[in-house]
Formats: C-alpha cells, sequence, structure tokens
C-alpha cells in the first residue's frame, strides 16, 4: 500500500512542521504492508533560505551547468544530510512520543525531493513555470497519456506545455501534430520535472 499525505490527509504533518525551523515538508509517504511500514517524508529549505543560498551560490558560479534548460538555483532544495539527520531525529521523537505511526515497527526516512521532484499541488506548477516536466494523465490528451515539455503557463484549470523542445512518446495513433497541448489539473496522474543535467 501507498498514500501521498498532503496537509489536509495525514495529522503528521502539522507535527512535522513544528520540528522545522528553516525547512518545508515537500511531502510525506506512508509506504508498507501491516507489518512493517515506512514513513518517507521529503523536505527542503525553506523560500528564504533557499533564495540565500541561490544567491551565494550564484555569487560563487557554483552549479552554473544546471543552465537554463536545467532547474533554477533558487528551484534547489539544498538540504544537506545534516538537515535531514536533525530532522529524522527531531520528528522521530514526535512520532513516538504522540503516537502518530499506529505500528511500532516502521522506519522513517527523510531526504531531498530531488532533481526529479513531484508536482502536486498548484504552488508546485507555479514555482516550477518555464522547467521541463514530465506529465502522465489520467485519460488522453490528444492521443497520449504521456507527456514532456516546458511548462510555460498555469491556467485556473491546468497546465501547458511547449512541446516543441521535447520528443514525445508516440500515443496509438501517432504523436500529436501540436506545438502546445493544454492539461487539466483534474486529468493529471502525476507529474513531475524533468531537469537536463
Amino acid at each position: 500500500m501507498r498514500a501521498t499525505a498532503t496537509p489536509a490527509r495525514y495529522r503528521g504533518w502539522e507535527a512535522a512542521e513544528e520540528v522545522l525551523v528553516v525547512l518545508d515538508v515537500v511531502e510525506i509517504e506512508y509506504l508498507g504492508g501491516s507489518k512493517h511500514r515506512v514513513l518517507r517524508v521529503f523536505i527542503e529549505q525553506n523560500a528564504e533560505q533557499r533564495a540565500r543560498r541561490a544567491q551565494e551560490a550564484s555569487e560563487q558560479n557554483l552549479l552554473e551547468h544546471l543552465g537554463p534548460e536545467g532547474i533554477a538555483l533558487d528551484q534547489l532544495a539544498w538540504v544537506t544530510h545534516e538537515d535531514c539527520e536533525r530532522f529524522s531525529r527531531d520528528f522521530g521523537t514526535v512520532i513516538d512520543v504522540e503516537g502518530l505511526v499506529p505500528v511500532d515497527d516502521y522506519t522513517l526516512e527523510v531526504s531531498s525531493p530531488g532533481l526529479d521532484r513531484k508536482l502536486a499541488t498548484r504552488a508546485d506548477y507555479e514555482r516550477f513555470q518555464a522547467s521541463p516536466v514530465k506529465v502522465q494523465t489520467f485519460s488522453p490528451v490528444a492521443g497520449n497519456r504521456h507527456w514532456l515539455g516546458k511548462l510555460t503557463e498555469v491556467r485556473p484549470e491546468g497546465i501547458v506545455l511547449d512541446l516543441t523542445a521535447k520528443k514525445q512518446k508516440a500515443g496509438k495513433k501517432g504523436p500529436a501534430p501540436v506545438q502546445t497541448i493544454e492539461i487539466a489539473f483534474a486529468n493529471i496522474e502525476k507529474a513531475s520535472l524533468a531537469p537536463e543535467i
């Protein structure tokens, strides 16, 4: 069983945020069967810290290889091993004291969301506008369920991808002869960044 938590679906989200000082919770997954469970928490530096670290890296010409088709420096999670270790220790204590995980046998895993991070909320799409993304839909759009393109626009009901720079997987009827595609939020099964490094 795999469950991905959002703030409204998991009461541990509030407990996790209480432990944070300069970090934000990106996602919480609760995986596994009845005997052994895994609680996986993805964290990142908060917006202020990300901007500060991006400015420092830019001034020192660090990570310049990410480039215009990659990910902007202020979009990186900027999470260190020490951040994960500290959060794991502090949040693990809260979990055990508050009894947030209903089984005694579980593993807490803490990490950054990675460069290929999932996009789940409207705020995610807005933050990563102009980035290359990979989208899978519930039902086909223009004969295809799998799309790879640059996220060019976030509209009230969905997103727009520029497909011109990315090779698409062909649907049963062949590739769609379009340069942009609009995908409704309600039709997005999963989406993630697709950085070119």
